[in-house]
């Protein structure tokens, strides 16, 4: 069933249900009870009954938003029979079908008519507690419309794309770049990605509580899709291994750059990145980044380092005749200068040696020849391919149509794709392969795949790990960077840590992935979104006076 029956659906039932729930309340306020039943004119009804904007109504059936409209609509229809207690109103806000039946076939449900020339001190000041309490949740539903339809925030807790975006680099995301995505779980916490608290590493991942419910779920579905992920695009996407979410679009959200898109065939030489035979294309604001290992007579002014090169992950070990310095992350031209310091010995570029690779397994798991317990940030992609971060390839990505040959070798290839991307089921059985249990040595991919990698090459979790990224995963592009403090997330790689935190004005509002180093400004952005959100309640007050004007 595609998206949009699917959804249909949901309208349906929850029409359904609003109308068994409230048809003698809306009999009594004067309408046809059937009425109760028709989506959207329901709303409408208790919306014009209770004075409230009616084009609130258009956001009823809306994913996510909807459930929390609902809810204030279900709110209005309480308190317009009388039901204004707080006990009352939780009753509406997690029971509201049950609730609101039991006002509707209780005998005393009768329309609360208030008067309002005597209202006393305490009811006029629950009148502003009101119409204060409708201004927040405006905002509050305002906010969730940007963040589910239009553009999401997004923080860089780690250096695998440094120093291109910073670790403390907050970013706003485009979520219309590559067409919008449609939410795939409607029912969900506003503004929480997939778990409303974590409880610790003692716990297990999997039994968080979730910000979403999972059993109301819709299919994939994109439109508006004009462009594709193109290579060297900066793209954010759902971790696609992400075992403890099932929902593609409520995995944790992971940002690299996009190096080889379906079709293309990827190779890493020695930690040098090749498509299709060609070495990459640098952009203007890419600085691509590998280990380093120094050997020194004495000890380096870390510190100072950091200080003049902004990033500098590094790890220090003493040794019998000086010391050691395994540096992540450092370009071309920042290794250029590192070697001509007095104490340099020897700077080394750290390169993985041919022909080697490291399978490591998930704790307590079968050690089967299954990916689903493999490690995968410890283990190459395929588990099967002698390959590692600098060795890689050659590695054709899938493309939409493509057949491919199922055998034992390409078996853990293919097996992602097949099993939890297009949602077959597989088996791997007596040295044979079954697709929804029918033995086959061919698949036809589905959909388009992509290779996203950081360009931290030697410190990026990225698809030489997790493989292909599919194209249900990619949620858009960053648009540009709203907050940049430097020092607000440890950095686990590294020994020495930044002093305090600062605030990088420079990189406040500057545009991200458009190839250029002279950053365009998005201050009119930020000052139009602060002018609607802050000044829409100024505006509509001002409207409804000269309305009132008028009459």
């Amino acid at each position: 069933m595609n998206y949009f029956l699917t959804y249909l659906l949901y309208v349906i039932i929850l029409s359904v249900l609003m109308g068994i729930s409230t048809w003698k309340l809306f009999k009594k306020m004067g309408y046809n009870p059937l009425f109760a039943f028709v989506p959207f004119y329901n709303y409408y009804i208790i919306q014009k009954e209770t004075g409230h904007p009616k084009w609130w109504i258009a956001l009823a059936y809306l994913p996510i938003v909807g459930p929390v409209m609902m809810t204030v609509f279900h709110l209005f229809l309480m308190k317009h029979f009388g039901k204004k207690s707080f006990f009352e109103a939780l009753l509406t806000i997690f029971l509201p079908f049950v609730y609101m039946a039991f006002v509707n076939y209780s005998k005393d449900a009768e329309v609360y008519k208030e008067d309002t020339l005597y209202l006393t001190d305490e009811e006029k000041s629950a009148k502003k507690k009101e119409s204060f309490g409708g201004s927040i949740t405006f905002a509050v539903v305002f906010a969730t419309i940007v963040h589910i339809f239009i553009t999401q925030p997004f923080g860089i807790p780690t250096g695998s794309m440094e120093r291109t975006l910073l670790v403390g680099d907050f970013l706003f995301v485009n979520k219309w770049t590559y067409g919008y995505r449609l939410p795939m779980r409607p029912l969900a916490i506003p503004f929480l990605q997939g778990t409303i608290m974590d409880t610790g590493e003692k716990g297990n991942p999997k039994d968080d509580p979730k910000s979403y419910v999972d059993a109301v779920k819709l299919p994939y579905a994109r439109i508006m899709q004009f462009n594709k992920p193109q290579k060297n695009d900066i793209v954010v996407f759902n971790y696609p291994q992400d075992s403890v979410h099932t929902a593609t679009d409520r995995k944790d959200p992971y940002v690299k750059r996009c190096v080889a898109v379906a079709g293309d065939v990827m190779e890493m030489r020695a930690g040098r990145l090749f498509v299709n035979g060609k070495p990459e294309t640098i952009m203007g604001d890419q600085q691509e980044q590998h280990k380093f290992i120094a050997t020194t007579g004495s000890q380096l002014d870390v510190p100072a380092l950091y200080k003049k090169y902004g990033f500098l992950p590094v790890r220090e070990e003493q040794t019998n005749t000086g010391y050691i310095y395994d540096f992540q992350g450092l370009t071309d031209q920042t290794a250029k200068e590192i070697r001509e310091l007095p104490q340099i010995i020897e700077l080394k570029e750290h390169i993985w040696p041919k022909d080697t690779a490291a399978i490591s397994y998930k704790l307590n798991s079968t050690h089967e020849f299954f990916t689903k317990n493999i490690d995968t940030t410890q283990s190459i992609f395929p588990i099967n391919k002698k390959w590692n971060q600098d060795w890689y390839g050659p590695l054709r990505i899938p493309k939409k149509g493509d057949v491919v040959t199922l055998n034992q070798e390409t078996f853990p290839e293919y097996q992602w794709i097949i099993s939890e991307y297009e949602h077959n089921k597989l088996e791997n059985k007596n040295g044979k392969i079954f697709v929804n249990g029918k033995e086959t040595s061919q698949y036809t991919i589905q959909q388009d795949y992509y290779m996203m990698i950081g360009d931290n090459r030697d410190a990026s979790l990225d698809a030489r790990f997790f493989g292909f990224v599919p194209e249900e995963n990619i949620v858009g592009s960053p648009m540009f960077t709203w907050l940049s403090v430097e020092g607000l997330f440890a950095d686990t790689s590294s020994t020495y840590q930044p002093e305090g935190k600062r605030v990088r004005w420079d990189r406040m509002f500057k545009a991200t992935n458009t190839g250029e180093t002279d950053k365009r400004s998005y201050w009119w952005v930020a000052v139009i979104i602060l002018v609607l959100f802050f000044g829409w309640d100024f505006f509509a007050n001002l409207f409804r006076k000269k309305n009132e004007d008028i009459d």
